[in-house]
């Protein structure tokens, strides 16, 4: 049967200040980079609840501490960031403003601000630091590695684990965890290709070296990186997702940009792919006999993501007591990508400390009333209708990333603590 720990039962007591800032935060989107309103917001509400907050970390990033004695310091980490989507869901609080969140960050945002509200409301059932991070530019995967650049463990501390949960289409209410048989989620590359031509009257095309030809003549080649290159049992992804050329019909430009993404479960398939990315856009500029060679910028990177086995493992089993077996189910490898590998020994380079554990689940935004209805046909992530139903979507979010938290945070002495923590914090 599920088992409710003594803190989780006064959730109900944090959902509508978290549906208030997950209503302003999802009114106002704002792209990567560019979070100044909904870093403010998020902050603002930390303060709000007791954390002591700061600003600014990596870009906008924000960081809210709330400290309950001598214990475990657990980070949880939310996203700032919108897409550039004109959101199409008809809600009446839906953005109208060019950006959208369509990727549930807005949801994340709330849900971790929740679950620093009932902690605080509940200090005499945990030890320890609770660090509630609001991340930038998740979408660009950029923000991550600013927030650790600029001292984010030299300056809040070490964690003993870094928490995060994403939104996924999955009934309310339901929890997914990796199975531990590959990543949860991908490796994965963006790639900036600029063709350069020579541009002219479109009168006169044989005077000129047309780069939206060479960029056509590119885009398609590329299609056999993954149909003829990778082996049937690597997964892999390649999508042309932005084409820039030209200012008018008449007119041949003199250059043709591409963006590229990439994706694959290894870095191995992935370093192969990129590789004869290279070799497709330089061997078709010279085909094309470009006047110079293509410029090639990796615009980001960001390894793939494996969670810590034990405590995955841990909280699997805390979300089983809390929800019942037959909520928890088993996530598979994804072809979605992340930065948050980067809070593990992923980013050892940049943030120099070795072990840190990480674990990332998904959770459901879906009605029972969706989900009977058409479960197929959900609209996913990324689509200008993604739309959860955030009265069912937001207490289960906020009560998962609860329970993970106190499991990993020492529970009140002589007191009850949740099923499969340990006093001194992760395993």
């Amino acid at each position: 049967m599920p088992q409710t720990h003594p803190a989780l039962a006064r959730a109900g007591e944090v959902v509508r200040p978290a549906l208030t800032l997950y209503l302003d935060v999802h009114r106002t989107p704002e792209l990567s980079g560019e979070e100044r309103r909904t870093a403010a917001l998020f902050a603002d509400r930390l303060a709000a609840i007791g954390c002591e907050v700061t600003r600014g970390i990596g870009g906008h990033g924000v960081v809210g501490e709330l400290r309950n004695g001598e214990g475990p310091r657990v980070y949880v980490r939310a996203e700032l960031d919108a897409l550039p989507l004109d959101e199409l869901t008809g809600l009446p609080y839906a953005s109208d403003n060019g950006a959208m969140h369509a990727c549930g960050h807005d949801l994340h945002l709330a849900a971790a601000a929740g679950t620093a509200d009932l902690l605080a409301r509940t200090t005499a059932h945990w030890r320890g630091t609770l660090v509630v991070l609001g991340q930038p530019a998740e979408e660009t995967l950029t923000g991550a590695r600013a927030m650790l650049d600029d001292g984010l463990y030299e300056r809040f501390g070490r964690p003993d684990v870094v928490l995060a949960q994403h939104t996924a289409p999955l009934p309310a209410g339901m929890v997914a965890h990796g199975g531990g048989h590959g990543p949860v989620a991908a490796a994965s590359a963006a790639l900036s290709a600029v063709l350069h031509g020579r541009g002219g009257h479109a009168a006169t095309p044989h005077l000129t070296v047309d780069p939206v030809v060479t960029a056509a003549a590119v885009i398609s080649r590329l299609q056999t990186v993954v149909s003829r290159e990778s082996a049937p049992a690597e997964q892999v992804t390649l999508t042309v997702g932005t084409v820039r050329a030209g200012t008018a019909v008449n007119v041949v430009p003199d250059t043709a940009e591409l963006g590229i993404g990439l994706r694959a479960l290894t870095d191995e398939s992935l370093n192969r792919a990129l590789a004869a990315v290279e070799r497709i856009v330089r061997a078709e500029c010279s085909a094309s006999a470009c006047p110079r060679e293509p410029d090639l910028t990796t615009v980001s990177r960001s390894p793939a993501l494996w969670g810590d086995p034990d405590t995955t493992r841990a909280i699997r089993e805390v979300h089983t007591a809390l929800y019942g077996p037959q909520r928890v189910g088993t996530w598979p490898p994804s072809m979605a990508a992340e930065d948050f590998p980067l809070y593990g020994d992923a980013g050892l380079a940049v943030h120099g400390e070795a072990g840190i554990p990480l674990v990332y689940w998904m959770f459901g935004t879906a009605s029972p009333k969706q989900w009977a209805v058409s479960p197929a046909h959900l609209p996913p992530n990324h689509s200008p209708h993604f739309a959860p139903d955030i009265r069912t979507a937001l207490p289960p979010a906020i009560t998962a990333l609860t329970a993970a938290a106190l499991d990993r945070l020492g529970g009140e002495p002589g007191g009850p603590i949740p099923a499969g923590s340990g006093r001194s914090g992760p395993a």
